[in-house]
């Protein structure tokens, strides 16, 4: 896959076979989200995925590319459009902050984002930032963040256009067109998915399980003569999902997320910017055609960013940022809003040998009050190829709505789970290629679980975990084939008092194996990928056992011309059965077909 802080090595034009797939792995590019500027850090554990990488490795959902990413877990209840929980080096999918355009997305009453409706054929970058940065982002990110950039425009007018056909009656269409020059662009793009899916729980109902949407992705800016900056994004998806939960259950949903930017730099070494954002995440539950519930979640947000260059090796970064989380719902919550009031601070230093990252910020929620979290991070360049980091985080995830006011479970009394983190990095760039090793270990406490009070179940700080883990990266050309692969090993402890002290926590695997190697002949491409995950537990006593799978696919390309190309997939190829959440069965073996023009 990919690795630590550095950006992609694309392919080039027909009959170019050089090393690709949006890697961190080269020590030169800028990525925004270690560090909330457009930095070349080579601190932060990092991987990046590129549109090209979307494209060439034939991905149908946002989860499939994820998954390949180093330290990501990810456990969905049976496919397309199906409920999909991410995890970072271990931590839960409430400890991992998600944006779209620098827009914070997720529900506030369950604190998870719906990765499951996000539109890969919207996106244009996905940067994937491990490790805690709650000292620039605040809540959730103990395991690390996850910002996904939506398609811009750029030189020229430029339309784009892709179908796709597929096992399970799968059909998708994307269309759009983009443009631009050195002072404005724009982007115009609309893509839709319908899948027949399969029976996802055939001990549950005997039916498929199916999944449709319809997405659209507007964005535009412009620079203008002063050097004001303005620029715009939106995307909204809807959806509808069949899901095995008893009587014929479906739902409607709505993901959302718009922002509006504006950069200026009043002096040259000051630049300001102030950004407005609004997500929202709908869902409309039914059992058969009877209204069950509904859950209607809004974050509005404004941030003010100043960055200074205090010389040409030193950037001071300032800011403050807004919240407001506010929940409508067919549930009665007795509140149903709250504000966060964010200060942060972050210096950058570039030395000779050594690179320093040092943050701190202050938040103050009026629903659980205040939190100050801290980060420092240390590089120093060993030689001209290789280098070493280590860094140190606290962070905080914030409880949810849910576990605060939800009726017979919710308890305003507890406090935000904190966290932290330490990290000791090797990594190195070769003529032969890229490597990366990563060593962490991440202590979480004052976990929400639900605790038994009574006869009734209610939410309680009461578990504690310590994640330990190694991740090995490597990118590298051999026999004319480009190679990625990651491996991940992490001891997931529970180490609260009780029973389950010393236990593993509940689904998450102990290894994480990803392979893909790839080769252009001419106007043919060919590539496989590997992924494999060990055994993890489905419930925090260890007695449900689900066993380590993995999963082959094999893909071809040819170009018919320089925009013009039929791609072809096969995932699951030995048509493995596996779970990564239990009962719920995973698709089986798949083949795909897609038209696609793109000119490069």
């Amino acid at each position: 896959m990919t690795i630590p802080a550095r950006a992609p090595l694309a392919l080039g034009l027909l009959g170019l076979s050089s090393l690709s797939f949006a890697s961190a792995l080269d020590l030169g590019s800028d990525v925004v989200t270690a560090t909330r500027t457009s930095q070349a850090s080579n601190i932060a554990a990092t991987t990046v995925f590129e549109r090209i990488d979307i494209e060439r490795l034939q991905v149908n959902t946002a989860e499939e590319l994820l998954r390949r990413a180093s330290g990501v877990n990810l456990i969905n209840n049976g496919g397309p459009g199906k409920s999909t929980s991410l995890q970072i080096r271990g931590s839960n999918d409430k400890h991992v902050l998600v944006m779209i355009d620098g827009v914070r997305i997720g529900s506030a009453t369950s604190g998870v984002a719906a990765l499951q409706n996000l539109p890969v054929e919207q996106i244009e970058r996905i940067e994937i930032v491990r490790g805690p940065r709650s000292s620039l982002y605040g809540s959730e990110a103990i395991g690390g963040v996850v910002q996904i950039f939506t398609r811009k425009g750029g030189d020229g007018l430029t339309p784009y256009f892709s179908t796709t056909i597929g096992s399970r009656q799968h059909r998708a269409a994307t269309a759009g067109v983009s443009g631009g020059n050195d002072n404005a662009w724009f982007n115009l793009g609309v893509s839709s998915l319908d899948t027949e899916g399969y029976d996802a729980r055939p001990s549950r109902e005997v039916d498929h399980d199916g999944y449709r949407e319809l997405s659209a992705n507007l964005s535009g800016g412009y620079r203008f003569a002063s050097g004001l900056l303005l620029d715009a994004n939106l995307l909204q998806v809807e959806s509808h999902n069949d899901y095995d939960s008893g009587n014929k259950a479906n739902a409607d949903s709505v993901l959302s997320a718009y922002g509006v930017r504006a950069k200026y730099s009043p002096v040259s070494f000051w630049d300001v910017t102030l950004q407005i954002g609004h997500s929202e995440d709908k869902n409309e539950n039914f059992k058969g055609s009877s209204f069950d519930t509904r859950y209607d979640t809004r974050r509005d947000s404004a941030s003010w960013q100043n960055d200074l260059a205090l010389s040409e090796n030193q950037l001071l970064t300032v800011g403050y940022d807004w919240q407001q989380d506010s929940i409508s719902s067919s549930v009665d919550y007795p509140e149903d809003s709250r504000f966060n009031h964010g200060l942060f601070a972050q210096y950058l230093l570039h030395a000779g040998r050594h690179e320093w990252q040092l943050g701190l910020r202050h938040d103050d929620n009026e629903a659980y009050g205040e939190h100050t979290t801290g980060s420092v991070g240390y590089g120093y360049a060993l030689t001209d190829s290789i280098s070493l980091t280590s860094s140190y985080g606290t962070a905080f995830s914030a409880p949810t709505f849910n576990q605060l006011y939800f009726p017979g479970y919710g308890n305003p009394d507890i406090q935000a789970e904190t966290s932290h983190n330490i990290e000791v990095g090797l990594r190195g760039q070769h003529r032969w290629g890229s490597w990366s090793a990563n060593a962490f270990r991440n202590d979480i406490d004052d976990m929400i679980a639900s605790v038994r009070v009574g006869g009734v179940s209610m939410a309680e700080n009461v578990d504690k975990a310590r994640i330990t883990g190694l991740e090995l990266e490597v990118l590298t050309q051999q026999l004319g084939w480009n190679w990625q692969a990651n491996l991940t090993l992490q001891d997931p402890e529970n180490r609260s008092s009780g029973a389950n002290d010393d236990l593993l926590l509940r689904r998450v695997p102990e290894q994480i194996f990803n392979l893909d190697v790839g080769r252009r002949f001419g106007r043919i491409g060919l590539g496989a990928s590997v992924h494999a995950e060990g055994r993890r537990w489905d419930n925090a006593t260890n007695t449900s056992d689900m066993h380590g799978y993995n999963t082959v696919e094999l893909r071809a390309e040819y170009w018919l011309s320089h925009a013009w190309r039929v791609q072809a997939r096969v995932s699951n190829l030995f048509d493995n059965e596996y779970e990564t959440a239990s009962t719920y069965t995973q698709p089986g073996r798949a083949g795909y077909l897609t038209l696609r023009y793109q000119p490069l």
